[in-house]
């Protein structure tokens, strides 16, 4: 390999580039190293770091090269060639660094309590601080005329960015209360909070988050109708006032169910029971929820929030599904959805572990009841 007088690196044109190694490992006492602005050169021997020279033009000489000329025997006046590797490391803020969640995050609006798929997309900008620190955790895990990139880096904080980015989102809109209909307005305040937690993260490699921010958060349209549905009913109950507005949700309720051979027009039918029957039934119960003091035990229905009889099956206001089976988080004992795959409270997996067997293991089990094999804790 040649022999360099004269050692640059100008950098590449993507400007994505955070470590280059330099192709030659062949030099002389008198060879001249320009270090552009931004910039940072390393010396390294034997895998160990030896001397490091900030922007500006250097002659490497033995003053210099405090660290290296303990270790490399300089003779004959420093004629004699001399190996050492050369790294250049980029000190610049790297701006166009963009996140998203590819999967929703799944929790329930504090506001109207109906279920929100939400997807967060943003921009953030990094700088290496201590440069020493990255280095040392890279340097052996670099090839020859390798060169680490921003997308390498990302690549590899890309699953803790993103966990904790909807781990802090779903709790800040949880703790705070911020409805689905207010969230544009606190996106500010979310981009503040979430970049402390990211800092946290990218400061144990070196690095300075010099911005985070949330470009929009949004969600599918059928989990605003749901919203929308239900301003719509408020509205409605604030113009009409209580009793009307319950004696035409209890008509709407039968004649959706009239339409519907497992309704309860249906049941009316199947068991004998008359038309004038039923309105005598709807006139009573109409009655009945119209009577603050009636005795029977009563619950929210979680779709219209209207009180109903806790032994119903299906909500007399809206016809909602009242048996509908939840999970159980193991961790905060929040309910979920039944095909949920994650708590929409804490986030933890709400799907049982598997045996490296095959075996699908309850949550709690410490061993596999069948190879016997420990489990990992999650």
């Amino acid at each position: 390999m040649p022999i360099f007088d004269r050692v640059k690196f100008d950098g590449l044109r993507s400007r994505d580039w955070l470590i280059y190694k330099h192709p030659t490992d062949k030099l002389v006492l008198g060879t001249t190293l320009i270090v552009n602005e931004g910039q940072v050169a390393i010396f390294v021997k034997g895998g160990q770091i030896c001397d490091v020279f900030n922007s500006g033009t250097h002659v490497l000489t033995t003053n210099n090269l405090p660290i290296l000329h303990n270790i490399v025997n300089f003779a004959y006046g420093g004629e004699t060639p001399f190996s050492a590797e050369i790294y250049f490391i980029n000190l610049t803020v790297k701006m166009d660094l963009y996140w998203g969640t590819t999967d929703p995050i799944q929790l329930i609006d504090p506001k109207y309590f109906v279920k929100l798929r939400i997807r967060a997309f943003g921009q953030l900008a990094v700088r290496l601080d201590d440069y020493l620190l990255f280095f040392t955790e890279v340097i052996g895990s670099m090839n020859k005329d390798d060169i680490v990139s921003f997308e390498k880096v990302q690549e590899y904080f890309k699953g803790s960015l993103i966990t904790t980015i909807k781990t802090e989102l779903a709790n800040k809109i949880i703790n705070e209360k911020i409805s689905a209909l207010e969230i544009t307005t606190e996106l500010q305040n979310i981009s503040n909070s979430l970049k402390e937690k990211i800092s946290e993260e990218f400061i144990k490699y070196g690095f300075i988050t010099a911005h985070f921010h949330i470009q929009s958060i949004n969600f599918p349209e059928e989990d605003f109708d749901k919203i929308n549905q239900i301003l719509q009913d408020k509205a409605k109950f604030e113009i009409m006032g209580d009793n009307r507005y319950v004696t035409q949700r209890s008509f709407d309720v039968y004649e959706s169910a009239a339409s519907n051979e497992n309704g309860v027009a249906g049941l009316f039918a199947t068991g004998g029971v008359g038309f004038g029957a039923g309105q005598g039934m709807m006139a009573m119960m109409s009655q009945q929820v119209q009577q603050p003091g009636h005795n029977n035990t009563h619950k929210i229905c979680p779709s219209c929030h209207g009180s109903i009889s806790s032994s119903s099956k299906f909500c007399n206001l809206c016809g909602e599904n009242l048996m509908r089976k939840v999970i159980t988080c193991h961790s905060c004992h929040n309910e979920n959805e039944e095909s949920s795959k994650f708590c929409s409270s804490c986030g933890v997996s709400l799907l049982n572990p598997v045996c490296s067997c095959g075996q699908e293991i309850d949550v709690n089990s410490k061993f596999c009841n069948n190879c016997g094999a420990q489990v990992k804790s999650v």
